[in-house]
């Protein structure tokens, strides 16, 4: 697959504000759309490593309303500042992202999320030194509103299944041995659909408990929001595009029937009738993108399958030790 994003970006109206392309050891890369408040934080937070010499930081403002590539361009100049007029979405940003990154890694963060661990350049870069095998690094996330009381983990680095999308590292010749993510999936499952290529290819997927960072977000509050719906059919669907996807067909009726069933023992059976109406959105998503599935069919042998799932599940969440 052509990983280049050529005159389509054109055609979308993507306005590109830096024609630099410095040879840097890393790139920082950030997607945004309206949510200037949070973006402000994690610069402000990321300030001592933007300021680094082998360091660079492109931001894609996904066709914000709220002044989000003004405030870039004025306040941060030195940062490659990419736009749409009109939104394309979180997945389609990435690829552009790292299409334009002339790195040897490549970080990517969420805009509502910063490093509370110290030197994370130097551990990052050290860890794909001594891990040559190794083509993603994924951080620790500490998922509240509040910075966690501690920063003390026991965790160990181990290989993993997957990793976060917005809260990673990839080495650049990793991501080029692979396709572009899919960005018909829109929002989640992504990194899934990488980590199966990366399998694919011998490359592996680290988990570095060394980086931690904070996720500045409310689960909780999430159902209460009014794209709740939204997350759940794309969460859902996403999960079973992987499903027709990558693994061996007489393994996906039994998976299919299994996240079906824990949808409705637990969300619907306690009332969650928004995520009852994701279950058939998201079926019905399912038969709308089957060309685009079929098409794009990479599927593991059984064998490699049964590897794949001995593998670590892949860390979401993270906890500071009890002190």
């Amino acid at each position: 697959m052509n990983k280049l994003i050529e005159s389509k970006l054109i055609e979308n109206k993507m306005y590109l504000d830096s024609s630099k392309t410095l040879k840097t050891k890393f790139s920082i890369l950030i997607t945004t759309k309206d949510r200037l408040k949070e973006l402000k934080i994690t610069l402000q937070k990321t300030a001592h490593l933007l300021s680094r010499n082998d360091v660079a930081c492109i931001v894609y403002d996904d066709g914000s309303k709220d002044g989000t590539f003004e405030f870039i361009k004025i306040n941060y100049p030195n940062i490659q500042l990419l736009r749409n007029e009109t939104s394309k979405g979180l997945i389609f940003c990435r690829n552009v992202l790292l299409s334009k990154t002339n790195s040897t890694y490549a970080i990517s963060i969420d805009d509502d999320l910063h490093f509370l661990s110290e030197s994370p350049i130097e551990i990052i870069e050290e860890y794909f030194e001594n891990n040559p095998d190794c083509g993603v690094v994924s951080f620790s996330t500490f998922w509240n509103i509040d910075p966690p009381s501690n920063t003390k983990s026991i965790d160990k680095p181990c290989r993993t299944r997957s990793f976060l999308g917005g809260s990673h590292a990839i080495k650049m010749t990793a991501w080029q041995s692979i396709p572009n993510y899919p960005d018909w999936f829109i929002f989640y499952g992504e990194e899934d659909f990488a980590s199966y290529h990366l399998f694919e290819n011998e490359w592996q997927v680290h988990y570095l408990p060394q980086i931690i960072t904070h996720h500045r977000v409310d689960i909780k509050r999430r159902k209460k929001c009014k794209d709740y719906l939204q997350r759940s059919r794309r969460a859902l669907r996403s999960g079973w595009y992987l499903y027709f996807l990558f693994i061996p067909l007489r393994f996906i009726p039994k998976k299919i029937a299994f996240s079906i069933f824990n949808q409705i023992k637990l969300k619907t059976l306690k009332g969650d009738w928004k995520a009852t109406l994701s279950i058939l959105l998201a079926i019905f998503d399912l038969i709308l993108n089957s060309y685009k599935i079929i098409k794009n069919t990479n599927r593991l042998t059984t064998k490699e399958y049964h590897a794949y799932l001995e593998l670590a599940e892949t860390k979401i969440y993270w906890k500071p030790e009890k002190q």
